[in-house]
């Protein structure tokens, strides 16, 4: 079975301060380690690039920020999706590339978890792939309720991951996702 590591948005753009206090400080660390085992198991990695086109995004095609941290940068022969919306699946080929190269399966990490990975999840649980959610290479930031309630970082990631589960995929973390490609 092939088992394809997708990362998502695993960009500078998040080192930005304005997006407030953030969980899971070591989901970059637990990415690198899954993304150097799927690069020895020869098994395919895919990455995400959340790309806006307005030069005052964050995520402006072609800046500083728009770029993938550096321990995470795809190589050359890594596919890479550029996307403007949430979901890696809308105006992208992922869908397709999927299908042709008989992926099955999809294990997912990435920033954050409420939105990009989290709609991503979705969308593939909702197409038939097996597809699982690593916790600790995930994160989020903390929110306000539209009642003025604020929820941290980790409640956010717990509760999104909660909604998740069992439902439209399987979390997981990191030494169980490399379980699967290694065993």
């Amino acid at each position: 079975m092939m088992t394809a590591l997708l990362l998502i948005d695993f960009q500078k753009a998040f080192e930005d301060s304005s997006w407030g206090q953030r969980n899971n400080p070591e989901a970059e660390m637990r990415a690198k380690e899954m993304l150097e085992a799927w690069r020895a198991s020869g098994q395919p990695v895919i990455h995400t690039q959340h790309t806006s086109v307005k030069p005052s995004s964050l995520f402006y095609k072609g800046s500083h920020r728009h770029q993938f941290i550096d321990e995470l940068a795809p190589l050359s022969t890594e596919t890479v999706f550029q996307k403007q919306v949430n979901s890696a699946f809308i105006g992208t080929k992922l869908k397709e590339h999927l299908e042709n190269e008989g992926i099955t399966a999809i294990v997912v990490a990435g920033l954050i978890t409420p939105h990009c990975v989290s709609t991503s999840v979705r969308m593939a649980g909702n197409y038939g792939y097996e597809t699982y959610v690593v916790a600790d290479a995930s994160a989020a930031f903390d929110r306000e309720g539209i009642d003025g309630t604020h929820f941290t970082a980790e409640q956010v990631h717990k509760v999104e991951l909660a909604i998740l589960h069992e439902e439209f995929a399987t979390v997981i973390n990191s030494k169980e996702a490399i379980k699967l490609i290694t065993n």
